[in-house]
C-alpha cells in the first residue's frame, strides 16, 4: 500500500459496526467499464459521421443499460449493514478468524458481494437474500504475540456487468489477543516447591511423574485423579493427599531453563497447557508479576493473557 493510501485509512474511523450509505460507498469504472466507454465513443462517432441510425439505437441502448449497471452496482451495497463478531484469541502462527455478520433489509437479494482482509488478496464471496442475513468468516495470521488491532477490512461488488466497481473500507475498533506460539516438545514440568502451612498444590518428579500416588477413591476430587498414568495405563489413581498439602506447582520466567525470552514465554505457554492437561493447581511468575496457583478455564486464560501482554 502507498504512503497515500496509509494516509488515508487513517483517517477513517474505528467502529465493530457500520451501515453502507453514500458517505462511504465509493465507485469507479473497472478496466472492462473503460473499454465499453472507448466502444461507445467509437461507435457514437461512427453513426454521426456515417448517420447510422441503427448505430445511434445500439450506441444509446448499450449507454443506458451501462448507466443502470451503474445505479444497481451501487445500490448491491448501499444500505447494507455490517458487524463485527469478537474474535477469540488466538496463538501465534495460528490463523485468526474474523466474523463479520451482514445484514440485509431490502426486498431483494443482493448479488456477488465479496469481503476481504483489506490488500490480503483473499475474497469470500456471497449473494445475501433478502431482508436476510449471513455470518462470513474471514482470517489474517498475526506473526508476533500481544494485542492487535482487528485488520482493515474491505467490502465490493461488480455486479451487474463488471463495468463498475463499488467498495467500502472498514476499520474495525475490536482487538485480538495473540498468546505466545507453545513450544513443541518442552521438558517435564519443574517440581513442585515447599509451600506455606495450610496451601494446597502438587508435588512431581524430574521425570513429570509424581512422588506419591494412592489407588482411587470415591468421592476424590477430579483435580487429584492422574489423568496422564490412566491414558497410559487405564489405571485410576489419585496424588497423595499429603503431597498435595504440602507443595505447590510453580511456573517461574527465570527457572524455565532458556535464555531467549520470546522461548520462556513459548515454554512457559506449553508448561501451563500442560499443567492444566493434567489438572494441576499451577502459579505463574513473570518478574514482579505473580498469578497465585489455581486451575480451570478462567485461570488458563489468565496465565496466558499475561504471557501474551508481559
Amino acid at each position: 500500500m502507498s504512503w497515500f493510501g496509509r494516509w488515508l485509512e487513517q483517517r477513517l474511523p474505528l467502529r465493530d459496526s457500520m451501515t453502507l450509505t453514500q458517505r462511504n460507498v465509493y465507485i469507479l469504472p473497472t478496466g472492462p467499464g473503460l473499454m465499453l466507454a472507448a466502444t461507445l465513443l467509437l461507435l457514437l462517432l461512427t453513426s454521426i459521421n456515417y448517420q447510422l441510425n441503427l448505430g445511434y439505437l445500439l450506441t444509446f441502448l448499450l449507454t443506458g443499460s451501462a448507466i443502470v449497471g451503474m445505479h444497481v452496482c451501487h445500490g448491491t451495497l448501499r444500505g447494507l449493514t455490517m458487524n463485527l463478531v469478537a474474535p477469540e484469541p488466538q496463538f501465534v502462527g495460528s490463523s485468526a478468524p474474523i466474523g463479520v455478520y451482514l445484514q440485509s433489509r431490502r426486498r431483494t437479494t443482493r448479488y456477488g458481494i465479496g469481503l476481504s482482509v483489506l490488500n490480503s488478496g483473499h475474497w469470500l464471496w456471497l449473494d445475501l437474500p433478502a431482508q436476510g442475513s449471513s455470518t462470513v468468516h474471514l482470517a489474517f495470521t498475526p506473526g508476533r504475540r500481544g494485542l492487535h488491532r482487528v485488520p482493515t477490512l474491505t467490502a465490493e461488488t461488480r455486479y451487474p456487468l463488471g463495468t463498475f466497481r463499488v467498495w467500502t473500507v472498514w476499520r474495525p475498533a475490536a482487538n485480538v489477543l495473540v498468546y505466545p506460539r507453545p513450544e513443541t516438545f518442552p521438558p517435564a514440568l519443574p517440581r513442585g516447591q515447599a509451600r506455606a502451612e495450610g496451601a494446597v498444590g502438587a508435588h512431581l518428579s524430574s521425570s513429570g511423574e509424581y512422588d506419591g500416588v494412592r489407588a482411587y477413591r470415591r468421592g476424590d476430587p477430579l483435580k487429584i485423579i492422574v489423568w496422564k498414568k490412566f491414558a497410559k495405563a487405564e489405571q485410576l489413581v489419585s496424588r497423595d493427599a499429603q503431597q498435595v498439602q504440602h507443595t505447590e506447582l510453580w511456573l517461574d520466567r527465570e527457572h524455565s531453563g532458556s535464555h531467549d525470552p520470546e522461548q520462556q514465554l513459548s515454554r512457559l505457554c506449553a508448561w501451563v497447557l500442560q499443567a492444566e492437561q493434567q489438572g494441576l493447581d499451577y502459579g505463574l511468575r513473570l518478574g514482579t508479576l505473580q498469578i497465585a496457583p489455581g486451575c480451570g478455564d478462567a485461570h488458563r486464560k489468565r496465565c496466558l493473557e499475561a504471557l501474551a501482554l508481559c
